[in-house]
């Protein structure tokens, strides 16, 4: 078996750190766990600031794969979005959910302008993008305050996994199905 080239070991063992153990962790045990050397780091990142924003952005599209319903998959768009939330229950289940890596990492660093915080707030727009879309699409009145408020809860629920270190049990599923039914969604055909 090949090992995996440098740049990847090291953006793979970054995002497993980072969000395991928070973004603090240091060079020098970052590396040694990659198994790459300092240098090399070095030579392909200026800053360990570019490794986290990396790292990120290097998580996004499994993360969003994970947690959006597959294109086209035949549900209504209220289903679609319930589906987001009923894959944060089932994460809420697993003993390595530490929350929404995106927020997880900007409340971490407390600096918006920080390389890792601008990628953080992109990948978190795609989920508010996401609900918004749904909303528009199924005719919902006022989808962009919808999406935010969805997003809201999405965000609240995985700090409430980590703060009660206990999963959700379908709560995030609930919340949001209350959201959507305040909006005037109810499900019924869109």
């Amino acid at each position: 078996m090949t090992k995996a080239p440098t740049r990847e070991r090291l953006l793979d063992t970054a995002a497993e750190f980072f969000y395991r153990d928070g973004v603090h962790i240091g060079i020098d045990a970052l590396c040694k766990a990659a198994g790459v050397s300092k240098r090399s780091m070095y030579q392909l990142f200026d800053t360990k600031d570019e490794v986290m924003a990396a790292s990120l952005d290097r998580i996004a599209a499994d993360y969003e794969t994970r947690l959006l319903p597959p294109a086209g998959d035949g549900r209504s768009h209220y289903e679609r979005v319930l589906y987001v939330f009923e894959q944060l229950d089932a994460a809420s289940e697993t003993d390595t959910y530490r929350g929404c890596p995106f927020v997880s990492t900007a409340f971490e660093l407390k600096d918006p302008e920080h390389p890792a915080s601008v990628v953080a707030r992109r990948h978190k727009q795609s989920l508010t993008d996401f609900f918004q879309r749904e909303a528009e699409q199924a005719g919902i009145a006022d989808a962009d305050l919808l999406a935010i408020q969805l997003t809201m809860v999405f965000d609240g629920a995985g700090a409430r996994v980590v703060v009660r270190a206990e999963p959700l049990r379908g709560m995030a599923r609930r919340t949001a199905e209350a959201v959507l039914t305040a909006s005037g969604w109810n499900g019924g055909g869109q």
